[in-house]
């Protein structure tokens, strides 16, 4: 027995590990890694080999697999996503972008709503008989296979992206309530819909003790070397939500699940979010979607001609659900990315799984229909990432300018204006008409653009603060912070503001505003060409200068340097990574979201960051 349940523990690890070395060699970039994962797993449990037999092993870290899926899911919501008032972003077709929260919300609402009519069909003509598990398991998107798509397609970011996620971020937070509810409803006894409340006060209440205790010194002391206080909490909250869940009566997921909405809105650091996802997936999920695939029985599906007929025509129904409700987005995007982004939406998986093996535990449904529940969701997942990477319009042309709006025309911006790179910058200047210097001279330099005064409403007027990134410099700091400060309200990416009195620059630099004021400049420099005078020799020639480079474009992230495809004149000085400064050697692996400080010749650099920042 004790020789069975490591040989069955073993061939379930070796499975787990060569499974993405095999995707690798053969090539096969279109699967997500989990859906091979269930694909090996079929081989060698009940449709295959039956070479590996559950036991206490399996199941607990099968279990511990899945109670940590659904916290990653959590963690996965990025809620300044619901965050509203952001600029206004320019599509190709020349319309202005949608509200991302607003257009995800009205999409959802039709998915939902087809979903619930879709259920009652399925229960009509007699092929399920709870519409309401129905309804979440045709109503639910996979996180796990949006989130990387949109990544490798490199439009997370863009407005078209960001509906995508919010739709699937939305779907995934009130299908897995709801599937809290149903549990309470229907597992056996009198209802405790109630008793979430106690589960969801007690995040509450651990979400405002987080808060209180995440940024003092003698926690970020703690977090470094063998105590690592910060995954001991993550660990202590996953565990002790998990407890009051099934204290209450309601699913263990359900509570893994919040704390990682918890951990979410604590806004933990990358480094943390990494340790947790190399842990998730790196061991414990792998055991958990491979058992999935053991403990499938393809074979009894056939033997059912209900469920047999069930696994079409539920494709078709999670087809429909998705299709129909993103045709709103018509109004602004073509067709293709239109249909791309409801084949994308179609993609479920783990929610389908957890709904699957709740109504099954609580003879809702049959181990078959549960089996073949299953076995749609791996379908869909395979299938619809492909046909949005077929369909979805590929970005041929250059990378986008950067727009930089400079506040004020003096003898500070208006060199600068002429030594930034045309190829990467668009800028344009903003004065006001009576102190515009030498007017027909300066109209045949630089493009300047004549307003009333430099106020915020004249500003307004001329659209100064769709941009990328503002610099303000108009002679008066009060004027200057003013107009910074709305910048910056607007959602403009990045904010500079010539300030020189010290209390208006820390008021500011709050707000995460950059400050730059003559004095700063002439006392830093002085004191760099005297403690470092080749520093100074660097920055001030223009083939060894320093540059930033920020790491946008997904393709290189987590690569390392050795392995870095690009060859030529340049160096890597630094690497910023949040609040971290980074060594770089050439076991430095590159993450997505990277500040590189780089030196080498300009044409070199400029081509480099048209790559990298490549969104």
């Amino acid at each position: 027995m004790h020789g069975a349940s490591v040989t069955s523990l073993v061939i379930v690890i070796l499975a787990a590990f060569l499974t993405p070395i095999l995707l690798h060699r053969l090539k096969l970039n279109f699967m997500p890694v989990v859906v091979a994962e269930i694909i090996i797993g079929l081989f060698i449990g009940k449709s295959g080999f039956n070479i590996v037999h559950e036991d206490m092993w399996l199941e607990t870290l099968s279990m511990l697999g899945f109670i940590f899926l659904m916290f990653l899911s959590g963690l996965e919501i990025d809620f300044t996503a619901f965050a509203g008032g952001k600029k206004k972003e320019k599509l190709p077709s020349g319309k202005n972008a949608p509200n991302t929260f607003l257009v995800s919300t009205v999409i959802f609402v039709g998915i939902f709503a087809l979903s619930l009519l879709l259920s009652y069909i399925f229960v009509w003509i007699g092929l399920m008989d709870n519409a309401f598990l129905m309804t979440l398991i045709i109503s639910t998107i996979s996180l796990g296979v949006v989130v990387p798509t949109l990544k490798d397609a490199g439009i997370m970011k863009s407005n078209i992206g960001q509906i995508i996620l919010l739709v699937a971020v939305i779907a995934d937070l009130v299908t897995m309530i709801l599937l809290a509810v149903f549990a309470s409803i229907y597992g056996g006894g009198e209802s405790n819909t109630w008793l979430l409340l106690i589960l969801f006060g007690a995040g509450v209440a651990l979400y405002f003790l987080g808060k209180t205790f995440m940024n003092r010194s003698f926690i970020e002391t703690m977090s470094k070397g063998t105590i690592q206080i910060g995954t001991r909490a993550v660990f202590t909250l996953i565990i002790l939500l998990v407890a009051i869940s099934e204290t209450i009566g309601a699913e263990n997921i359900l509570g893994a699940f919040l704390a990682g909405v918890l951990v979410s809105l604590l806004s933990p650091n990358k480094e943390m979010v990494q340790k947790l996802d190399s842990f998730g997936y790196g061991f414990l999920i792998p055991i958990f979607f491979v058992m999935v695939g053991v403990d499938l029985d393809i074979w009894a599906l056939f033997k059912d001609p209900k469920i047999f007929l069930l696994i079409p025509l539920l494709f078709i129904g999670l087809l429909i659900s998705k299709i129909v409700p993103i045709l709103y987005l018509r109004k602004w995007y073509d067709m293709k990315t239109t249909l791309a982004s409801g084949f994308l939406l179609t993609s479920t998986l783990s929610l389908v799984i957890a709904a699957a093996t709740i109504g099954e535990r609580m003879e809702v449904i049959t181990s078959e229909m549960s089996g073949a529940l299953i076995l749609v969701a791996v379908i869909t997942s395979i299938v619809t990432p492909i046909f949005f990477r077929k369909l979805f319009p590929k970005n041929e042309g250059k990378p986008t300018k950067i727009k930089v709006a400079f506040i004020g025309a003096n003898q500070m911006t208006l060199p600068v204006t002429r030594e930034l790179n045309p190829d990467l910058y668009e800028t344009t200047v903003y004065h006001i008409q009576q102190d515009k210097i030498d007017k027909q001279i300066a109209e045949s330099l630089f493009e300047i653009k004549e307003i009333s005064e430099f106020q915020v409403d004249a500003l307004k007027e001329q659209n100064a603060f769709d941009v990328d990134m503002i610099v303000v410099a108009t002679g008066d700091e009060q004027k200057n912070a003013a107009i910074a400060l709305y910048a910056k309200e607007e959602q403009v990416n990045r904010v500079i503001a010539s300030v020189g009195s010290p209390d208006l620059a820390s008021k500011l630099k709050e707000e995460e505003i950059d400050i730059f004021s003559t004095l700063l400049s002439t006392n830093t420099v002085l004191r760099a060409l005297i403690e470092a005078p080749s520093v100074m020799r660097i920055l001030t020639n223009s083939e060894t200068t320093l540059y930033q480079i920020n790491l946008n474009n997904p393709k290189y992230d987590d690569i390392l340097l050795r392995n870095f495809p690009f060859t030529g004149d340049i160096i890597f000085v630094r690497i910023f990574r949040g609040k971290d400064s980074i060594v770089p050697h050439g076991d430095t692996d590159l993450k997505l979201g990277d500040r590189l400080i780089v030196t080498g010749s300009r044409e070199y650099v400029n081509e480099l960051k048209q790559e990298l920042e490549l969104v």
